[in-house]
């Protein structure tokens, strides 16, 4: 009988926010870029195939990943291989007969499994079926089964006794079907003691489904989930990672106790609802909250008292105004460092800033000022100070209004404003590594507001843009950029009215 080799597929299914999941405790991660900003523990996947996003027929190589959803054959300069998808005819490696081990885990394919479509993926411990039309959930008995990825087909329903087979399912994405309430029994997932991430984003869900208490990682992103309910998350005490984005959810539908039984989550995600104020109730433990994208109007002073170890706070695209934001809302979460309160409707940069607060974003707002001493009380100060695309005005900035920030802050973005010259207090910035000052309306640029000459050290500035401004280069003063240590890294050209060659 025809044997066959499958390499074992490492894969990531790109459903965790870089935040993921970890079977032990968290461990800090770089900002997400994005934000990503915070660093939530990481869940060790099994070697699994890449996630099925490509449309049939389409392959990725090459590679040690590389995988096909076509027939693939390809011969090495030490013999032949066969890479091949398998349908008839051959068995999922894994099981006893059929299979033996290899310098690489490959399986040997010699029995039929006549319920998967022939494009699907298999590896030792996994089954990929993405994009493959499927209408049901094939009907699978293996107890070495740890990764069941059908994301991507027109699953409609899902009877109780659907994975009775696979006992040690520890992830499951069924993202992007047709899944809806009726057609989701209440016990499918009650045997999957070891489920550990389940993915049932793009579905047509209204309610929470019951699930298993050992999950760490649930994500029912853009359903039509109609509240979260006392008992909607009962027993996951285990959980980690929870996204609701792009939902129905709202103040009225969400319970003050929806979040009580969460006791160890790390990382919420609730973007794109029709939220008014930050929800209550939320977990003590939690690290990272997103809240973009919803009708927020307000941040009242009890909001966030409990939320003593949130380090990532994500408000953007809200409503929010100065003086809805109550004085005490988030001075006193002493692990707060990432800040985000783009797309509002802030005309000054709000005080009471937390203290710990190592990077702030207030683009696309309608800032007119920056208030002195605004800054100041903060230890040990802002790295990452985004300002761009607001209302900010030369007389809008003071020689006080960077107070605090002598020594912490890197980046300082102020492109895309009304400023008329360079503002006052730039030289008081040691620490300054990137400073944008692009499309504004400069039209001069002073002996000292720069660079100081009156010292000789070299300043720290590595990137300076003062480009699409109305400065006439000619009247440059020869030492305004004397202290910075390469010249190229000062970007003037073009300036409005005149061409990139000019």
């Amino acid at each position: 009988m025809k044997s066959m080799l499958l390499p074992v597929l490492a894969f990531w299914v790109g459903c965790c926010p870089a935040r993921a999941l970890a079977k032990q405790g968290p461990s800090l991660r770089e900002p997400t870029a994005p934000p990503t900003p915070l660093g939530l523990p990481t869940l060790q996947p099994p070697p699994l195939p890449s996630p099925l996003g490509t449309p049939n027929g389409a392959s990725r190589q090459p590679g040690p990943g590389g995988w096909s959803q076509k027939k693939a054959h390809s011969r090495g300069h030490s013999g032949s291989s066969t890479l091949e998808t398998t349908g008839r005819g051959r068995k999922r490696p894994g099981s006893k007969r059929g299979y033996r081990r290899g310098p690489a885990d490959l399986g040997t394919m010699e029995q039929p499994m006549p319920s998967l479509p022939a494009s699907c993926l298999l590896a030792q411990a996994a089954i990929a079926c993405s994009n493959v039309k499927m209408k049901h959930v094939p009907a699978l008995a293996d107890p070495g089964l740890t990764t069941l990825y059908l994301a991507e087909n027109e699953i409609a329903k899902i009877p109780a006794h659907t994975f009775l087979g696979l006992p040690n399912l520890e992830w499951l994405d069924l993202s992007k079907n047709k899944l809806d309430a009726r057609g989701l029994h209440p016990h499918a997932f009650k045997n999957l003691t070891r489920l550990k991430r389940l993915n049932l984003d793009g579905n047509l869900l209204s309610t929470v489904p019951a699930l298993p208490t050992s999950l760490q990682e649930l994500k029912l992103n853009d359903n039509i989930l109609q509240g979260l309910q006392h008992s909607s998350f009962r027993g996951l005490s285990q959980l980690l990672t929870l996204e609701v984005e792009g939902n129905q959810l709202h103040d009225g539908n969400i319970s003050p106790l929806a979040f009580q039984p969460l006791h160890n989550l790390l990382y919420l995600r609730l973007d794109r609802n029709r939220l008014r104020t930050i929800p209550p109730g939320l977990p003590a433990s939690l690290q990272e909250l997103h809240l973009g994208a919803n009708v927020i109007e307000e941040v009242t002073e009890g909001a966030l008292n409990r939320s003593r170890s949130l380090s990532v706070l994500v408000l953007s695209n809200n409503r929010l105004q100065e003086d809805r934001l109550a004085p005490r809302a988030w001075i006193d979460l002493p692990k707060l460092e990432t800040l985000d309160l783009s797309h509002n409707q802030l005309v000054h940069v709000p005080s009471f800033l937390p203290r710990g607060l190592r990077r702030l974003t207030l683009h696309h707002n309608r800032i007119e000022r920056i208030p002195g001493y605004v800054f100041a009380h903060m230890k040990p100060g802002l790295e990452f100070l985004h300002l761009s695309h607001n209302s900010l005005r030369a007389d809008g900035i003071h020689g006080v209004s960077f107070l605090g920030l002598r020594a912490s802050l890197a980046e300082l973005l102020l492109d895309h404003n009304q400023l008329q010259a360079v503002p006052h207090g730039l030289l008081g910035l040691k620490g300054l590594q990137v400073l944008r000052l692009s499309h504004n309306k400069i039209r001069h640029v002073p002996l000292n507001s720069i660079c100081d000459t009156r010292v000789t050290q070299d300043s720290n500035l590595i990137s300076t843009h003062l480009d699409n401004n109305l400065i006439d280069r000619r009247r440059i003063p020869p030492t305004a950029f004397s202290c910075i240590r390469a010249y190229h890294s000062v970007v003037l050209q073009p300036q409005q009215g005149e061409g990139e060659g000019s």
